[in-house]
């Protein structure tokens, strides 16, 4: 029997022709029948939980680099959650877990399969199947991953050092607070100067932002990510009103500028990236 086609679209040469690698994992916006069918609450329950046209973004701002979108929903499966983060209160394969992780997130019903989101309580009719859960990690969250995985370690072997840069989108945080997140998981999925990169392009364009406050990344960086061996990895979180309409559904008229900040970042960062290299290879 084949295998699904994947349900994510790649972007980009087959061998990367940058060392950044981009990564667009919850602006998925198809909702399968099944999900559909399974609903307690309003499909506007659930969108909420996308990074509304953050793809929109990143499709502006392409040049060419590698790139996965995922197509499919959050509310389905959560790219930027451990296999092992399968909620017991929802999720009957949670007990075929041998250790699973109890996060806070898990815990606040945001766990590998969404349970419930704010505002708007639980959000299934029914318990999870343990074998339809299994399916969509095997046909949805092992590819991207897989794909994920290939690119960066074709863009460290070309380059000599890779740099996922993982997008995400937020709401508003309040007045005059950062409207750009920085993610690195404290430090730990990558290397300092890389962030400070980031930061100093940002300062450039009258952005302020926050680093790891309140969102240091996840799954995608925690998996990705290893500094020492030439692979970066940072998350980026966009306050949703630079770039949406006033309604917060559709592209708006700031999609124009933020694209062009996220472009800045992408160049920042492969300059970064094949300076390190460079002294990298002068060091040896």
């Amino acid at each position: 029997m084949a295998a699904p086609p994947p349900s994510f679209d790649r972007y980009g040469d087959a061998v990367p022709t940058s060392p950044v690698i981009l990564s667009v994992p919850h602006a998925g916006r198809e909702y399968p029948l099944a999900l559909r069918a399974a609903l307690r609450v309003p499909m506007a329950a659930v969108t909420i939980l996308e990074d509304r046209h953050i793809d929109a973004v990143a499709h502006a701002a392409h040049g060419g680099e590698t790139m996965l979108v995922q197509r499919r929903a959050r509310a389905w499966i959560d790219l930027n959650r451990s296999e092992l983060e399968r909620d017991p209160a929802i999720d009957e394969g949670a007990v075929w877990t041998a250790l699973p992780l109890t996060s806070a997130k898990v815990r606040g019903g945001l766990g590998l399969v969404p349970r419930r989101v704010a505002g708007a309580g639980e959000l299934w009719r029914r318990r999870l199947d343990a074998y339809d859960v299994a399916a969509r990690i095997r046909e949805d969250h092992r590819p991207y991953h897989a794909a994920l995985a290939t690119a960066l370690t074709a863009a460290q072997a070309r380059f000599g050092t890779a740099v996922l840069l993982d997008l995400h989108s937020m709401p508003t945080l309040g007045p005059n607070k950062p409207r750009v997140v920085i993610g690195d998981r404290f430090g730990r999925s990558a290397s300092g100067r890389f962030v400070a990169a980031i930061e100093a392009a940002m300062a450039a364009e009258g952005y302020a932002v926050a680093l790891n406050t309140p969102y240091a990344g996840g799954h995608i960086l925690d998996t990705h990510a290893r500094p020492a061996a030439g692979v970066q990895a940072v998350q980026i979180e966009f306050d949703r009103s630079l770039y949406l309409d006033p309604a917060g559904d559709r592209p708006g008229d700031g999609l124009a500028r933020t694209a062009l900040l996220l472009r800045r970042i992408i160049d920042t960062l492969a300059d970064e990236a094949i300076a390190t290299a460079t002294i990298s290879i002068a060091a040896e």
